[in-house]
Order: structure tokens, then sequence, then C-alpha cells
């Protein structure tokens, strides 16, 4: 008996330090890098830019940008996604190769120092973050030039506006607070209070899976979906690697805030690895939203007052 209870008293302890490490695991993995964004004035009628394929006209949100010194625009995606913003290494190196004088960026360097315009207003950074990822710019005439990813870092400094329905957003500092409802904004992510018939749940907000209503796990989806409704079946992009997305029609209302939207799609993903779903479990996040729900809205995001509102 005394051998069973040592046995037991190891493995419980075994337990809680596995627990324990697990974690600050996770903790450290979704605690983002400290805000390093200055920003000064603010912007409005900011024009939404939207990238399609032959089967979403939704698929990502862009946003017009000026480099400092550089009278050309370029674009950057609003990713909700994402709690920092980015750049890209492959057109920065091009911008670099054009205009020699006015980025300076080390092939080995991971940061850069850089200010752009959005709108009215001026963002800069000492340790902007480089990813090895896009493309080449494209130097001819109207050409969609994405250099980058604004995330929710920027939230943290101004409140956002998006109105779907004109295309356009603002970034404002002082709002009223008529008609908000609180949700919680952990580690610069978005997770708005919801409800689907008399489950509630947590939804993260990820703009950047922008042609997409609801993404949730195989067995939700299994129970939303309309059972004879013909499936989609796509490829996804995410910072390089290659998902597939299985959506289908829905007939089902959701309550987010106080608005009452219907759920006409849903979605889930396949080839997500195991620490990517604990990483979720870990976050609390219990399904994911991207913009095609708000098409027809007007939302607006207090991330420093953590209130949102939907009209």
């Amino acid at each position: 008996m005394k051998i069973l209870k040592k046995i037991g008293m190891i493995f419980l302890i075994i337990v809680i330090i596995t627990a324990i490490g697990g974690y600050f695991y996770f903790e450290k993995k979704f605690t983002p890098q400290e805000n390093y964004l200055k920003v000064n004035g603010i912007s409005d009628n900011i024009p939404l830019k939207w990238i399609a394929d032959e089967n979403n006209p939704n698929v990502a949100v862009l946003l017009p940008i000026k480099l400092e010194g550089i009278s050309e625009i370029f674009y950057m995606q609003l990713d909700f996604g994402s709690p920092i913003t980015v750049f890209y290494s492959k057109a920065l190196n091009s911008i670099q190769s054009k205009f020699s004088s006015k980025i300076n960026l080390l092939n080995t360097s991971q940061i850069i120092s850089l200010q752009f315009d959005l709108g009215k207003m001026v963002i800069s950074s000492t340790k902007f973050k480089i990813l090895n990822y896009g493309k080449e710019i494209n130097c001819e005439k109207n050409a969609v030039n994405i250099i980058g990813t604004i995330g929710t870092d920027l939230l943290e400094k101004r409140t956002i506006t998006l109105s779907f329905k004109e295309d356009q957003c603002l970034f404002t500092n002082n709002l009223s607070s008529d008609g908000f409802t609180a949700f919680d904004f952990k580690k610069r992510r978005i997770l708005f209070p919801a409800q689907i018939g008399e489950k509630k749940l947590k939804l993260l907000y990820d703009s950047g899976t922008s042609g997409y209503e609801l993404i949730t796990d195989r067995k939700e989806w299994e129970k939303y979906r309309i059972k004879d409704g013909k499936k989609l079946i796509e490829k996804g992009n995410s910072w390089g690697n290659t998902l597939t997305l299985i959506s289908a029609p829905a007939k089902e209302k959701v309550e987010i805030g106080n608005a009452h939207l219907d759920l006409s799609e849903v979605t889930f993903i396949e080839g997500t690895s195991k620490i990517q779903n604990l990483l979720m479990r870990f976050s609390g996040m219990q399904g994911m939203i991207g913009n095609k729900l708000f098409l027809d809205r007007k939302l607006t995001i207090d991330c420093k007052n953590e209130k949102f509102k939907i009209e």
C-alpha cells in the first residue's frame, strides 16, 4: 500500500508540474510583444479595399497607407488576428531597391524603423517586426501592393469604426458610451460575447478571416449546417501555411452584443496542429468570426475601454 501511495503521489506531482509548465508555455505563446507604436492624430473616411477571389468578394480588407518620403500608395491588410503590426520583407526589399534613400533595410534584420500615414494619422515605430512573407511591389499604375499587416496594437491607441455599408473606416479618440456592450480584450485579441440558440459563446473577431461568417470545430459545424447543403472546400493561407476550409450553408441567428445577426454559413478548418488547437482553447475562444457577418453593419470597437457597438 505504501508503494502504491508513493506512486500515486509521484504521479500527482508530475501532473501538477506538467500543468504549471503548460500554463506558462501557453501564457508565453499568447503574450504579444510590447506595443511600440507611436500614433499622432485621428482619421476619418479611410476607404476599405477588398481582395476578392472566384468564390468570395471579401477575402481580405486592405487600408491605403503612405510611407514617409514616398508618394506612392501602398496597402496593409487589416488583421485583428495579429496582435502586432508587421511588414513583409519581400515587399520592403523591392521598395528599398526603388527608393534606396527612403528605407534602410538590412537583409539580416528582423525589425525596422518606419513611419507611415493612414489617412491623417501618423504611425511610427523603431521596432516594426519584419516577416519573410509577401511579394515584390508592382510599379504599374493602380497596382495593389500589400506590404504588411495592421494588427490590434493600433486598436490600443485608437478606437475604430468600420462602416461596411459605405466601405469606410475611421479612427478616433473619444466616442459616446451609448449602446455599447462589454467584451474581453485579452493579449490584444478581441473576444465578443455571443449566443447561438441556448449556447453562450466567446467568439474571436479576426478580420484576417474576412470572408467567413463563423469558423468553429467540426462538431459545432455539423450542428449548425443545413444537412443537405452544398459544401465548399477551399485552400486558405495563414502566414504561408496552407489550410483547408470547409464551408456549408446554415440558417441560424447569432446574438453578438445587442445585435441579432443572420448566420448563413458555417466553416471548419482542417490542417491545424495540436498546438494550435490547444492555443485556441487556452485563449478562451469558442469560434472565430470574420467581416462577412458584419457586411451590412457599422461596427465600433473601443479596445481601451473594452466595449463595442454594432449598428
